[in-house]
């Protein structure tokens, strides 16, 4: 991809959202339900889109909010429905909708009203809840496209495990959806919002979280050091709660940026000359990165704080490079969690994962992509740790119970904290250690283009269509389109040798498939095994 030429410099004013016009084409705009580009589709983490373009409005969320409702009632969960949001422009809007519709329907609504709310929050307020097992079962929504431009919008539901709901529910949900768009809205119970407002259950969901903290993290060790910690929430929901922790706990902490702007108008532009609130991003963090030295670690958060972005001064870590760290250091400081406890990774994280996990004598869990692979592992302690390589992750609480089973972005940097506190050393140090152990890897990826076809074919191809023997001069030892860790297929393609990798899968979105790689020998062989791995799908495709 071609850098953009804004890449790293503060937004324009040619970039800003017009956010009025953004909030009345919420409101006004119809979205077509026989067009596939406007109706409910939920991908990995949830329905997404923009108002303008008819794929995210009040039609939508009025939809989405009565088929959850629907199926809570035919699921039994009667408890609490636990919802946040964050400082996205569309966030607001679809929380007051969905709140119209769900306490029509006779669902107990709890929110904290004028406070943004983070996605870990909503997780841990929903095992705190079903973990005392009083008041029914409780579940979740979260208001936020994520990291995603300011324009966007976004719906998750969690279901009563508290993280990302599965396929068959979200499947249903969608398909529910779709069907009451389709019927025009007949079949959705609304109040007004005013009565709406009288209905719902205020809730303080920060407090309980932020006293809960010393049961994951050791903040005395961070208070003792004096580990001093820059904190950028990004405009995001992790702001409030950031505030939070610096008043409840003496850390020599500082937040380097309190704007709340709905157009982000104060974010350095993305790589592709977007505004895009992605921390894992060193185009994006280009603000923090400026600060690097003024901190021993400083701490990024996209807007629902469910990723991280680390930073010390030899600048913003790598995402996979951090998990590696996390991993590496939590498994020799957690005494409390069971000995079996495993290490969870996406099978296009980073390959030192294993050689880590394996030093550890841990078991490696690899899933497909997606967090929702890491939930019952969390719940049930059989996993330590679960992480994907987009710069999300969660972990157990020091007693080996579950802290919060989607991804957590406030906990790592607390441990990033924690871990040059104890170790004397920054987490960037303690890679460089890790890499001199395992050895250094280059990572890379990059789009191919494919017909929609092409893309179908490589979501269902076997290990028998892969007909090469060697990747990047070494003997393939594994043709994966399941992954070993849950036996899920992996909706394409994954090729292994002793010293690297490569995994293929289709976009949902465009027409194009992306190519994953990684190589311990150097970015010479990367170069060699990316290209390889075209020449490798090109053949499994058939040529077609």
């Amino acid at each position: 991809m071609t850098i953009s030429e804004l890449a790293g410099k503060t937004a324009p004013q040619s970039l800003l959202t017009n956010i009025p016009r953004l909030v009345a084409h919420y409101y006004e705009t119809r979205p077509d339900a026989s067009d596939p580009l406007q109706r409910v589709a939920f991908g990995t983490s949830g329905h997404r889109g923009t108002s303008v373009s008819g794929t995210f409005n009040e039609a939508h969320i009025l939809a989405v909010a009565q088929a959850v409702a629907e199926h809570r009632a035919a699921a039994g969960i009667s408890g609490p429905l636990f919802m946040g949001l964050d400082s996205h422009a569309l966030s607001e809007p679809a929380w007051m909708s969905a709140l119209e519709v769900l306490t029509a329907n006779g669902v107990r609504v709890c929110v904290q009203p004028g406070v943004m709310t983070p996605t870990p929050l909503i997780s841990h307020a929903i095992l705190q809840h079903n973990r005392a097992g009083q008041g029914g079962t409780a579940d979740g929504i979260v208001i936020t496209p994520s990291h995603n431009p300011p324009q966007d919008g976004g719906f998750k539901y969690n279901p009563p495990s508290g993280g990302p709901a599965d396929t068959d529910v979200t499947g249903a949900v969608q398909a529910r959806a779709n069907a009451i768009l389709e019927n025009e809205m007949r079949d959705v119970k609304r109040l007004s919002l005013e009565d709406a407002m009288g209905k719902l259950e205020e809730f303080d969901f920060i407090t309980p979280y932020v006293r809960q903290l010393p049961e994951v993290i050791d903040l005395d060790a961070i208070r003792e050091s004096g580990v001093h910690v820059g904190i950028d929430p990004l405009g995001g929901a992790s702001l409030p709660v950031w505030q939070a922790i610096l008043a409840e706990y003496n850390l020599n902490f500082e937040i380097v940026n309190n704007t709340v702007d709905p157009r982000f108008a104060f974010m350095s532009v993305d790589k592709d000359g977007k505004i895009r609130m992605d921390c894992s991003s060193p185009y994006a963090m280009a603000g923090l990165l400026r600060l690097k030295d003024d901190f021993d670690v400083a701490v990024g958060n996209d807007p629902d704080a469910d990723r991280h972005g680390i930073v010390t001064a030899d600048g913003l870590m790598n995402p996979n490079h951090y998990l590696a760290v996390m991993i590496d250091y939590l498994f020799q400081h957690r005494p409390g969690w069971r000995a079996e406890a495993g290490v969870g990774k996406t099978l296009v994280s980073s390959a030192l994962i294993d050689r880590v996990a394996n030093g550890l004598g841990r078991n490696l869990v690899e899933v497909p992509v997606g967090f929702k692979y890491f939930v019952d592992g969390l719940l049930t302690g059989d996993l330590g740790f679960g992480g994907e390589e987009s710069a999300g992750a969660s972990f157990l609480r020091l007693d080996g119970s579950p802290w919060s089973t989607d991804k957590d972005g406030l906990i790592p940097g607390l441990l990033a904290a924690e871990m040059t506190a104890k170790t004397g050393k920054t987490p960037s140090q303690r890679f460089a250690d890790l890499t001199e152990k395992y050895g250094a890897t280059a990572y890379d990826r990059q789009d191919a283009p494919a017909t929609p076809a092409q893309k179908k074919i490589l979501g269902n191809l076997s290990p028998e269509d892969v007909k090469a023997q060697t990747l990047g001069g070494d003997p393939i030892t594994a043709r994966l389109t399941r992954a070993p860790g849950n036996d899920a297929p992996i909706g394409g393609l994954k090729v292994t040798t002793a010293e690297a990798w490569f995994a293929a899968r289709p976009s949902g979105t465009e027409d194009v498939y992306k190519i994953y790689a990684e190589s311990f020998k150097g970015a010479d062989h990367l170069k060699q095994v990316m290209e390889e791995a075209r020449d490798v799908v090109s053949e499994a495709l058939g040529g077609k």
